[in-house]
């Protein structure tokens, strides 16, 4: 499969280390032994997971999603001594269905969510993800299309963003810090990410400030969510994927916040659950569960890799089997 991203982006990071990536390799490689297997790397990023599946696999072929056509770019000159075996595309998560009727695939073997900012992102100042770095409040994954980070704050009203701040960061002061923002706007549009993260230390109470990290990182974390729809979009993308998968066929998701990793227990707890009532004495097999979990709750990164790799520190790792066709 040839790759739809074009050639000659520069070359990945050479400190880009794959989260989980040996146990990533174990949960997907029986689903990915077959001589024509097919997986799906629905966050490829930087390439790291799915150049380590390539090698593992020498007959598998992959397709690799990703928003971010800059990742896509680095993925693809990565990824270039198997681009016989891959398929790049340029497409949001919860757009796999239409890629794979484009691409003429029914069924895949194997699909890997590795969720949230990638190391690209929060490693380029000019996109605006990082509150350490004085940028432009862009946090789009994909520059091309939808609002920025500084539309949402110059724009929506102190409820809209406390629902924001609340929801998606979980912030406890997320309506001292909604008017702070919509007081300061008044005086000149926020478009600075330096300018936000003072504005949201100035509005959280003193004795607040001194524990728990950075006082910005859950308002920073509710605007990337809010900007790029990604609870929304993963909603639609986790039963999709499931109903992709083949019979035998594993889903893996590395979720990095509490909200991410919900959403995935939730759908994946519920393709394991029976629909027949507790007291069915036999039950059919429409109503048995059409997935298998492969893990006791959700995986965290031994204290080495965190080590190794502080963006592992946050990781829960779920993962499933489908084990019958649905009704």
């Amino acid at each position: 499969m040839p790759s739809m991203t074009p050639p000659g982006g520069p070359a990945p990071a050479a400190e880009h280390i794959p989260v989980l990536l040996g146990r990533v390799l174990t949960l997907l490689a029986p689903a990915l032994a077959g001589p024509a297997a097919l997986v799906v790397d629905a966050t490829i990023g930087l390439g790291g997971h799915a150049e380590a599946l390539l090698a593992q696999h020498p007959r598998l072929r992959l397709v690799g999603l990703d928003r971010d056509r800059d990742a896509l770019a680095r993925s693809a000159a990565r990824l270039a001594p198997y681009a016989e075996r891959t398929m790049l595309v340029p497409a949001v998560y919860d757009e796999l269905p239409r890629v794979l009727a484009d691409l003429g695939v029914a069924r895949v073997n194997g699909v890997l969510f590795d969720l949230g900012v990638s190391s690209l992102q929060l490693d380029t100042p000019a996109r605006g993800f990082a509150y350490a770095v004085d940028a432009s409040l862009d946090m789009r994954m994909d520059r091309s299309r939808g609002q920025t980070a500084a539309d949402v704050l110059n724009s929506y009203s102190v409820a809209e963003l406390a629902r924001v701040l609340s929801g998606y960061g979980e912030e406890r002061f997320a309506r001292r810090i909604a008017a702070a923002i919509v007081r300061e706007r008044t005086r000149a549009p926020l478009h600075s990410t330096a300018r936000l993260a003072e504005l949201v230390r100035n509005a959280i109470p003193a004795a607040t400030r001194r524990t728990g990290g950075h006082p910005a990182k859950r308002t920073f974390q509710a605007l990337r969510i809010e900007v790029n729809d990604e609870l929304g979009a993963l909603a639609r993308a986790l039963p999709a994927a499931v109903a992709a998968l083949a019979v035998g066929g594993r889903i893996v998701v590395l979720a990095y916040q509490s909200l991410e990793d919900r959403l995935v227990k939730r759908i994946l707890v519920a393709g394991a659950t029976s629909q027949a009532p507790p007291d069915m004495p036999v039950v059919p097999p429409e109503l048995r569960p059409e997935l298998r979990q492969l893990t006791r709750g959700a995986e965290q990164a031994s204290a080495a890799e965190v080590a190794a790799n502080s963006r592992a520190a946050s990781v829960r790792l779920r993962a499933a089997e489908r084990i019958r066709e649905a009704a």
